[in-house]
């Protein structure tokens, strides 16, 4: 969501990172805190060095660690009590 409102309310500082309207889309879509992180990342315009890439590998990892938690509470585990409406396994 931050990076929505970045992109809406300062639509230069991530045309400047991305030079294009995809990449700010998907990151939006599947890594949002990754592309928040490396929106912050560039804004001074350098070019990113090695301690820089450790934060958004950290970032991928804790959007990624997201999904998988998302996909384990969906998940019906064998051993746990059903949600009521689901059929019996």
């Amino acid at each position: 969501m931050a990076v929505f409102i970045i992109w809406i309310a300062r639509p230069a500082l991530v045309g400047a990172v991305f030079h294009t309207w995809i990449w700010p889309l998907l990151g939006l879509i599947f890594l949002p805190f990754a592309t928040l992180m490396y929106i912050v990342l560039s804004i001074s315009g350098a070019h990113l060095s090695g301690g820089d890439w450790v934060w958004i590998a950290l970032a991928v990892v804790l959007d990624l660690l997201h999904w998988a938690s998302m996909a384990a509470r969906n998940r019906m585990m064998p051993g746990y009590p059903q949600q009521p409406g689901y059929p019996q396994t």
